[in-house]
């Protein structure tokens, strides 16, 4: 593999963050906006077009030769590449749309074989920013950050974001037990249970079925990177999948045991 200076990735990515953010937060400040739905009747707003538009610029510009996935556009520049930007410009556009916070731009840069190398989340909003590098650890507002240290169920923080996927697949009262055998069960949705992982504060985050790859390849790295453990709910190391389950590595056997087994 051409090895990448990732400290110098991870630069670009922290500035990209910094594009989106002048983008995004004056839009959702002033809320001044129209609503428009996609297909599956999730919102979209020129907050989620113009920042992945200007992200797409200047990752373009920067690294003609690799490739690039946004939600909004799709796929462009160099489709054979190993290299790939994969960009969410607005996760939680649901919040963003209602004035809850809880949204944020995610940025990642995957490799064909090893997956996702950098990572940055940015909450504008609620004044936090999460980014990791491989082998450069995981920061939160330039602090270095690890996951806990408990190692018993009933100790632990659970988050889990309840869908109709999970109903379908019928394991829905699974993660209402897990929860129930937590010490704490909260539901804090999209990226942010994911970098509370990253941060020690939550021991197991359970999200949605129906991601993306652009929903989890930058809490991925960041996970990763603090110590922790991220695969889809079966148990793999995998950001392509439609399932995420993040832990601090100590509780993750234990937490996709008692979501695919009866406890």
């Amino acid at each position: 593999m051409k090895r990448l200076d990732l400290r110098a990735e991870l630069a670009f990515a922290i500035q990209l963050a910094d594009t989106a953010d002048a983008i995004t937060l004056p839009i959702y400040e002033r809320r001044e906006f129209v609503i428009d739905r996609k297909p599956d009747r999730s919102e979209v707003t020129i907050a989620d077009r113009s920042c992945e538009e200007a992200i797409r610029n200047a990752v373009h510009e920067r690294f003609p030769g690799h490739g690039f996935f946004g939600e909004e556009a799709g796929v462009s520049g160099n489709l054979s590449s190993p290299w790939r930007w994969i960009v969410d410009p607005v996760d939680g556009t649901s919040n963003f749309v209602r004035g809850v916070p809880v949204w944020a731009t995610l940025v990642a840069l995957t490799h064909a074989d090893h997956g996702p190398v950098v990572g940055v989340v940015s909450a504008p909003a609620m004044y936090r920013r999460w980014w990791a590098g491989a082998g450069l650890g995981a920061f939160v507002n330039g602090q270095p950050m690890h996951v806990s240290s408990i190692d018993t169920l009933s100790d632990a923080q659970v988050s889990v974001t309840f869908s109709l996927g999970w109903d379908v697949l019928r394991l829905t009262p699974r993660l209402v037990a897990l929860q129930q055998a937590s010490y704490r069960a909260r539901g804090f949705g999209d990226f942010w249970q994911h970098m509370l992982v990253a941060e020690g504060a939550v021991e197991i985050a359970v999200d949605a079925i129906g991601l993306q790859p652009y929903d989890l390849a930058a809490p991925q790295i960041i996970v990763e990177e603090a110590g922790g453990t991220f695969t889809d709910r079966l148990g793999e190391r995998t950001f392509e999948h439609d399932s995420a389950v993040s832990s601090n590595g100590l509780l993750h056997t234990t937490a996709i045991e008692r979501i695919n087994h009866e406890a």
